[in-house]
């Protein structure tokens, strides 16, 4: 009978197959670090979640992600997700909508009512966090994770900080707000509200705390000297913000004028349109190119009526009107006055020009160096120069944003265990970056990112109705499969069907594969295959 063109046999079954001593590299597996987990300021594992969800175990996945990150439902609205600008599957198609699956996730967990488990072992040791916003909150989660008993001292009447009093209702409703902070409290931190702390050494002193994380918002205004009559209604951003939250809203008139270029500033004018502003104006120094308030946001403003006066500085405030001056950027791009003028009509003045921490609970405190406003600490452990007193968020120097304040509560977190246990918390090394060469992106079929729905404008300028939409299940789960994986094996079985001498082993379901080097002869047939570029050659060993 005759043999068949291709005959496949089992690793072993003929001693000719084995590999002689002529191989000169040999195939590996590795674990390369994704773009999108380098690029996340909260250092979330991405690509780690986005495997569970893409595999519709939705529970799975939040839980993988709340290891690093408390917050999903919130991150999924707030974030600027800057991991999706760096996502290899943009040079394929449209980046992977990392964020929209995040909100996915978050807002099936609070239908589903999953909860965080209290830690089984309780260490004995009692930590003080300063300010219940987003970097304090998500130290005290990890702290208590880890078992400490966690106080945080809150100067308001609720939870959640500058992302309450700083992040209107259209961009995050209060019950998701309200809904992820108890759930941190549920786990047995203890939440004291109206409880400023004044002196951060008698707080820690009198509640025998063993260690502290200060996380102090800014919610002090910074002002501009502008000459104004008594007349004039001179507002800022942070107090105008604060107080939609209560029941006494602001009078801020029909032409409201926003002067500054930040989210802050954005925010206001968009809020000051829902309260029925006919006219909501921005007056910005510089360009749109040097703004720097988020691009997504602007684009959302001028959609609702927003306007922009760029190059253009608020010399005067009077009764009614602002006297606006022209500028011009010179070759450094600063802007400089050309003593050109118009009257800008306004009703009101909102000064949105960035935000100061109150410092004022360190004045008592030794050793700390304090810094263009803020407390400097040791970038690697987030620890001040006193011995146990940690702090993050606005406090520090450092970008700032919610997701970056939630990556320095947990980091902080760890370091604050490791210095309660006496030890010092050794960073864990970095594998080496999936970049899109690695990639064999013709394996991945075209797939357009999920647009999220919007709510219409008309409903937009006029209620605090949440603007951005969600994605249904089977949109999240198509845009969790859109992820390429860079780098990390997610077992296709590429390389155990092109390889010609049958040397690669499937070890079963996520266990992945390994390399039978006795029958493997080096022709990298499987790295040249590999969709992820999970695979290189190296050189064989003498």
């Amino acid at each position: 009978m005759d043999k068949p063109f291709a005959i496949t046999l089992d690793p072993g079954s003929s001693l000719a197959n084995k590999t002689g001593t002529w191989r000169t590299e040999r195939p590996v597996y590795v674990d390369r670090l994704p773009p999108c987990n380098a690029q996340c300021p909260a250092g979330e594992d991405i690509q780690g979640w986005l495997y569970h969800a893409e595999g519709g175990n939705y529970e799975a996945a939040w839980r993988h992600l709340t290891r690093d990150n408390p917050f999903p439902a919130i991150m999924g609205r707030v974030c600027y997700h800057t991991c999706e600008s760096v996502c290899n599957r943009a040079r394929v198609d449209d980046a992977v909508g990392i964020n929209s699956v995040e909100r996915f996730l978050g807002d099936e967990a609070l239908k589903r009512g999953w909860s965080f488990a209290a830690p089984t072992v309780e260490s004995g040791q009692r930590v003080l966090v300063v300010g219940a916003g987003p970097s304090g909150m998500s130290a005290a989660y990890h702290l208590r994770r880890l078992g400490h008993r966690v106080t945080v001292k809150e100067a308001g009447p609720l939870p959640g900080g500058m992302m309450r009093f700083g992040i209107p209702k259209y961009r995050l409703p209060r019950d998701v707000l309200d809904a992820e902070m108890q759930r941190i409290v549920a786990m047995g931190v203890q939440l004291e509200l109206n409880s400023k702390v004044s002196d951060i050494a008698a707080a820690m002193r009198d509640g025998r705390f063993d260690a502290a994380f200060l996380a102090v918002g800014a919610h002090i205004a910074k002002r501009a000297f502008i000459p104004a009559k008594d007349s004039s209604r001179i507002l800022d951003a942070v107090s105008v913000l604060r107080s939609m939250e209560g029941a006494d809203q602001p009078m801020l008139g029909r032409r409201v004028v926003v002067y500054g270029g930040g989210n802050t500033a954005i925010d206001v004018a968009r809020t000051a349109k829902r309260m029925g502003a006919t006219e909501a104006v921005i007056v910005y120094r510089r360009t749109r190119e040097k703004m720097p308030a988020h691009d997504l946001e602007l684009e959302e403003a001028l959609e609702e009526g927003v306007m922009v006066r760029w190059l253009s500085t608020i010399k005067q405030a009077d009764a009614g009107a602002l006297t606006i001056e022209r500028m011009v950027l010179d070759a450094k791009g600063n802007p400089q006055p050309t003593g050109e003028f118009e009257t800008l009509q306004a009703d009101s003045l909102v000064l949105a020009l960035g935000q100061d921490v109150d410092l004022s609970l360190l004045d008592r405190v030794s050793g700390l160096e304090l810094k263009d406003g803020v407390v400097q600490v040791d970038p690697a452990t987030m620890m001040t120069g006193h011995a146990g007193l940690f702090a993050g968020g606005d406090m520090v120097p450092a970008e700032r944003n919610v997701t970056v304040a939630v990556g320095h509560g947990k980091k902080a977190a760890r370091h604050i265990d490791a210095w309660l246990r006496g030890k010092k918390l050794q960073p864990a090394p970095k594998h080496a970056p999936a970049t899109f060469e690695r990639l064999n992106p013709w394996y991945y079929s075209d797939a357009p990112k999920t647009v999220r729905p919007q709510l219409d404008l008309a409903r937009r300028t006029s209620s605090f109705d949440e603007v951005q939409g969600g994605l249904t299940e089977d949109n999240a789960l198509f845009e969790a499969r859109r992820c390429l994986s860079c780098g990390n094996c997610f077992e296709c079985d590429n390389c155990y069907g092109v390889c010609p001498d049958n040397a690669v082993i499937k070890l079963g379901p996520g266990k992945r594969f390994e390399f039978n080097y006795d029958y493997c002869k080096g022709c990298g047939m499987c790295v040249s295959e590999c969709p992820c570029g999970a695979i290189e050659m190296v050189p064989e060993d003498n």
